[in-house]
């Protein structure tokens, strides 16, 4: 299977990672102990959603794309 993060990067399901992930960390955080993450499967760390690739598919802007655009004048 060829897989390509660049090509998802931002959509839905990489916001629900994410979210999960900060209250993750949010949790471990209030305990005195220490922790340590390991991302064993770690992209590139910063993709370009105005790229070719993110361009091919759109993904983002069902995923972070909604929550960084302005609200609606309706809303």
């Amino acid at each position: 299977m060829n897989y390509r993060h660049a090509y998802h990067a931002g959509n839905h399901a990489d916001v629900l990672k994410h979210i999960a992930l900060t209250r993750v960390i949010a949790h471990l955080k209030r305990k005195p102990k220490p922790f340590r993450i390991i991302d064993a499967h770690a992209g590139i760390g910063a993709y370009d959603l105005h790229g070719i690739e993110a361009g091919k598919t759109g993904e983002w802007d069902g995923g972070i794309g909604k929550l960084v655009k302005p609200l609606a004048p309706e809303v």
